[in-house]
């Protein structure tokens, strides 16, 4: 009897575990969601956010190579490609007048050489002889004609370095612009004067200053 029950309560055992080990194994399993990983949350080991890795993304490094290769091939194009549409007629005519200022000085100066080596030659026929047109001359001396020479070879080459600098400054402006686009101007950083009051350890008096505060 002893003996029966003793097989009877372990066949009981028996199946009790075998049931609950079905209904274990019949129960759904939870599967882990991903956890959503809010925009300013910070990837684990870079330090940065998803709102700074769109940003990122957003700057376009090639874009002040092309702006200043635009205002090389045709001044004022970079900074149309930048849309800084009022800068280009500035470009325009900046250049322009530079160019204007060249060809009227070289002109004068060729006129007034042509003349002056003429006269060198021993001719009288240059248009600066007569001006008058009274037949007598010349109303304009040999020396004047030199001096108007090398007047207006000077104001051309002027011209012509302050045209090749407004071209070159043109690119220049160009590139910085398109890189000033991307600048990060994000609000963590600043730049301000902040006071403070530190005291003197050996006087126990306070010192008063201001600190410049750099923020990144």
């Amino acid at each position: 009897m002893t003996k029966n029950l003793f097989f009877l309560f372990f066949f009981i055992l028996f199946l009790q575990s075998g049931f609950s080990q079905e209904e274990k194994e019949g129960e759904p399993t939870e599967v882990p969601q991903a956890k959503e990983i809010e925009p300013t949350q910070q990837i684990q080991g870079e330090g940065v956010t998803f709102e700074e890795v769109s940003k990122k993304q957003n700057i376009n490094p090639l874009a002040p190579s092309k702006a200043a290769f635009y205002s090389a091939v045709l001044p004022g194009l970079g900074q149309i490609y930048n849309r800084r549409y009022w800068k280009a007629p500035i470009v325009w005519g900046a250049l322009g007048t530079g160019i204007y200022v060249y060809s009227y000085n070289n002109t004068e100066y060729r006129r007034a050489r042509n003349a002056f080596k003429r006269r060198l030659a021993g001719f009288s026929d240059d248009e600066f002889y007569d001006i008058n047109g009274d037949g007598s001359g010349p109303d304009i001396s040999d020396e004047a004609l030199q001096e108007a020479q090398e007047n207006t070879q000077r104001d051309r080459d002027l011209a012509l370095v302050i045209t090749i600098a407004l071209y070159a400054l043109n690119i220049i402006d160009a590139n910085v612009d398109s890189h000033l686009q991307q600048y990060n101007v994000d609000d963590n950083l600043a730049l301000d004067f902040q006071p403070f009051i530190d005291i003197n350890p050996f006087t126990n008096q306070p010192n008063y200053g201001m600190a410049l505060v750099v923020k990144f």
